[in-house]
């Protein structure tokens, strides 16, 4: 099921950069990201009580709420990282170099989680770092 879900982020993922890429069109990037976080925010925290979760809130642990801010943090200066990228490059070149985020993923969860690297692993990352690389470098499409 998680590939699943996965898929569709992906899919999510790439109406984003698309739907974006119009938006920004006549703003400055940083501005076209503050609109859509709030929208976020709203959603989100609409999930959480339209699933009755809003009590979980009160059981996170210190712990669990430095690493959740630290990544939230971290989300934030991705996406004005990518929106100033997507302003100032072409969406399919640009969105797909942000995907080299797969490989530093990898590499992290080896790392600090302990996860295990196979043959297949190995061999996807690559051939997923490449493509991407390779797309990012294409050349002028227009």
């Amino acid at each position: 099921m998680w590939i699943v879900f996965s898929l569709l982020a992906a899919l999510s993922a790439a109406a984003v950069v698309t739907l974006s890429k119009i938006g920004i069109k006549n703003i400055e990037s940083s501005v076209g990201f503050a609109v859509q976080s709030v929208l976020i925010v709203i959603v989100a925290w609409s999930f959480v009580f339209f699933q009755g979760h809003f009590s979980e809130v009160q059981r996170i642990d210190r712990r669990s709420w430095m690493f959740l801010v630290a990544a939230g943090v971290i989300t934030c200066m991705s996406s004005l990282f990518s929106f100033q990228a997507l302003k100032m490059g072409e969406a399919s070149r640009t969105s797909s170099f942000d995907k080299v985020s797969l490989v530093f993923s990898v590499i992290l969860a080896i790392v600090f989680l302990k996860e295990k690297l196979n043959w297949q692993l190995a061999v996807g990352v690559t051939l997923m770092g490449a493509g991407a690389i390779f797309i990012a470098y294409s050349g002028d499409t227009k």
